[in-house]
């Protein structure tokens, strides 16, 4: 079909005039059959591309599934069989997989010299059982390393399914409608040209005949459809030219890796459980949710499933706490808040954050959505962009720190975005208070965090009194763990959370270790005069700050961690709580380094130095204070996570993990914690574990875990087990290596 015909009717006048001369009946049936024929082969070119994607998707799925049979022992039939097969005349015949097993086939298999119907039958029914699990749980994930051309092949059918997509998926509706309407018109107005059947035909057809060749004629002649038209053009040459070239394919994924995986978890199959990405809420909630509309013609993204749960949900409840967990897309989900309410003609927005994150949140807003005018209210000119946000509208974007020292004008705020709220937790400090006069002046509230606590179930309840004081009321003290069905009820209309093994299947594998090293030689000496002095801080760097730096078992494994690393072509980022150890670190890595990123730097050198690193063509090293860069920061440039030191809190090192193994992460994910025996590292590392294993004990009580995991009181517990305070371990530690090490007290 040609793309260059354009269906024009400019002649045909309002045909309910009963003076009106037609045009040639032919001419519009005619016209109008291109016109179908047009938006028919746009529609197409969707499907063809949503097909060919899919069948890309089971050709790779298979090739694994055969590899993974290829390469697994014939034994682990046994396991299917319970042990009763003797496969020693199977595997000296040179059948030695499940693979190989599978296509030998019956008479093949009957063929070996002690190998009969039963036995080939049980051999064969087993495998193809192993086989049917493996497809099961198989997900693809594309390989960067390896890059198969299978692979290419369906990173190749993924692409040109985004494209098509990007240029179809907006016309869709008007195509369907334009179709139909044709559709239901053009069988009867080609009575008109068929003069034989319309003699034939009775008066009522004729009537209606001319009905369907005027309402065609109309159609064609309305300027909305030649308008339509020329899109339906236009858009057939953009699909039919892809921007990526073949060759290119990894490198625009390596750029781009969220819109593929989307694609890849949609047409896998791979879509998380609905009551997971609902974050198990209850079914009135999730009915109302399920039942509104989300308007995302001003976002320039691909929502996932859960990801449109998540943005109705805040919409349709007005006032929430978004708690999902890190690396899942809760900026994505609140700009689409946005959008949707600027569709609506709703004019001013506010976000709140950290200043650590406040270019990020900018650079979002301008790469996402549609929305033109971002105010950063932050700076020496922030009182003109507060005046300019206040006359024009738009989003209006500052730190916990700056927000208490706005004059904010006294008008409606369409929607406010509060990031990492749990920094606003401490009902006595001042950024608290400057958030809750905030928070007042807009109808729809968003608070995020993927933290939403440490510990208390206080905390939580405060969080919510920002937003509904109704319902946190209702949340007791001990909700968390003796009231959890009672406690689930009280928090859905206000707190959702999902999890990253619930709704991101594609992530690749993370890989965790824990490097124990010899504390010996001066090292061991430095740890030594540490202890004595009693200085808890010193104790856990001594293995780093030695005299001479080839001394120090941690820098010396870091560099050997960080050199291979880099030698296969992948970034890292190292973190620790200290900023001599940073330095250190800085120093051995050389002109490889970037940083330090500590909480001295200003934000937007922050967010520079991250784009430095990510867009660098050759792999290096990140150093980075936890704190800084363990929050609000995306690092899926590195896929090689080396913790200098243990933290405190568990949460501390999962923010630090989740700033690489998000959404977006298109490598295993190495984590590397460097701790050093008979040290304070053992203590820590032992705390740590327990709090851990704690946390996790009551997480998984299946109605707690499905309201809020983090809000469970495990406050009492720690105290029996890990001491009454972090001031008094420490004080505890102290001693104990004291003692341990002979050292007077």
């Amino acid at each position: 079909m040609s793309s260059d015909f354009k269906p024009s009717l400019s002649s045909v006048r309002n045909t309910s005039d009963p003076k009106h001369v037609f045009p040639e009946p032919a001419t519009v049936v005619s016209q109008a059959r291109k016109t179908r024929l047009l938006a028919n082969e746009l529609l197409h070119a969707l499907k063809s591309a949503e097909a060919e994607a899919v069948e890309a998707y089971s050709q790779e799925q298979e090739r694994a599934v055969r590899q993974h049979l290829s390469e697994m022992p014939l034994e682990e039939v046994k396991r299917v069989t319970r042990g009763s097969l003797r496969l020693g005349a199977v595997k000296s015949s040179g059948i030695r997989t499940v693979g190989a097993a599978k296509a030998a086939g019956r008479q093949r298999l009957e063929s070996i010299r002690g190998v009969g119907p039963h036995t080939s039958t049980e051999i064969l029914h087993a495998a193809r059982q192993i086989e049917a699990i493996i497809r099961e749980d198989n997900v693809v994930r594309l390989d960067v390393e390896q890059r198969l051309p299978t692979q290419n092949a369906l990173l190749s059918k993924l692409h040109a399914l985004e494209h098509a997509r990007r240029h179809i998926q907006p016309l869709r509706p008007q195509l369907s409608d334009l179709v139909r309407a044709i559709s239901a018109d053009i069988n009867l107005a080609r009575l008109e040209i068929r003069r034989i059947l319309r003699f034939f035909a009775g008066k009522k057809k004729r009537a209606k005949a001319r009905a369907a060749f005027g309402r065609l004629a109309r159609l064609l002649s309305d300027p909305t459809t030649d308008a339509l038209v020329a899109k339906i053009t236009a858009a057939i040459d953009r699909v039919a030219s892809l921007p990526v070239k073949p060759t290119a394919i990894w490198e625009d994924y390596m750029s781009r890796p969220v819109p593929y995986n989307g694609l890849l978890t949609e047409i896998g199959g791979l879509d998380p459980e609905e009551a997971a990405s609902q974050g198990f809420l209850p079914e009135d909630i999730v009915h109302r949710v399920n039942n509104s509309d989300l308007n995302t013609t001003l976002l320039h993204a691909s929502l996932r499933g859960y990801q449109s749960f998540g943005s109705r949900y805040a919409l349709v409840q007005e006032s929430v706490i978004l708690g999902d967990e890190m690396g899942l897309g809760k900026t994505i989900e609140a700009l689409a808040v946005i959008c949707h309410l600027r569709a609506q003609g709703a004019t001013h927005f506010f976000v709140v954050s950290p200043a650590s994150v406040l270019a990020n949140w900018e650079h979002e807003i301008r790469r996402h959505t549609r929305i033109d005018r971002v105010w950063r209210l932050h700076g020496i000119d922030k009182d003109r962009s507060l005046r300019g946000w206040s006359l024009q509208g738009g989003i209006a974007i500052t730190t916990f720190a700056t927000l208490s020292s706005l004059d904010l004008p006294d008008i409606e705020v369409a929607a406010v975005v509060i990031d990492e709220a749990h920094y606003v937790k401490n009902p006595q400090a001042k950024r608290t208070g400057a958030v809750r006069s905030l928070l007042v002046k807009s109808q729809h509230k968003l608070l995020m965090s993927g933290t939403p606590m440490e510990n208390r179930v206080e905390e939580f309840r405060e969080l919510v009194n920002h937003i509904r004081p109704d319902i946190a009321r209702g949340i007791g003290s001990a909700a968390g763990v003796n009231g959890a069905i009672a406690f689930r009820k009280a928090v859905a209309p206000v707190y959702l959370r999902r999890n990253q093994d619930d709704v991101l299947k594609e992530l690749p594998e993370k890989i965790e270790v824990e490097e124990w090293l010899r504390l010996d030689g001066p090292a061991a000496d430095s740890y030594r005069r540490a202890v004595a002095s009693g200085n808890f801080m010193a104790m856990r760097r001594a293995a780093f700050l030695t005299e001479r730096p080839s001394d120090s078992p941690k820098l010396s494994r870091m560099v050997e961690i960080a050199t291979e690393a880099m030698d296969n072509n992948r970034k890292v980022v190292v973190f620790s709580f200290f900023r001599d150890v940073l330095d250190r670190a800085h120093q051995a890595f050389g002109s490889r380094a970037f940083g330090p990123l500590t909480g001295s730097v200003p934000a937007p050198k922050r967010q520079v130095l991250l784009d430095e690193f990510s867009r660098s063509p050759e792999p290096g090293v990140l150093v980075s204070q936890i704190e800084a860069g363990g929050v609000g920061l995306n690092i899926q440039a590195a896929s090689v996570v080396i913790l200098a030191e243990p933290q405190w809190k568990p949460s501390t090192e999962v923010q630090a993990i989740a700033r690489c193994y998000r959404m977006g992460q298109v490598r295993p994910v190495e984590v590397h914690r460097l701790l050093t025996q008979n040290s304070v590292d053992e203590h820590m590392r032992d705390i740590l574990s327990r709090k851990s294993a704690l946390f996790a004990e009551y997480a998984q009580k299946s109605a707690i875990k499905e309201a809020a995991p983090e809000a469970i009181d495990t406050t009492a517990e720690e105290s029996t087990q890990t001491g009454s305070s972090q001031a008094e371990q420490e004080r505890r530690i102290v001693e104990y290596e004291r003692h341990r090490l002979g050292i007077p007290t």
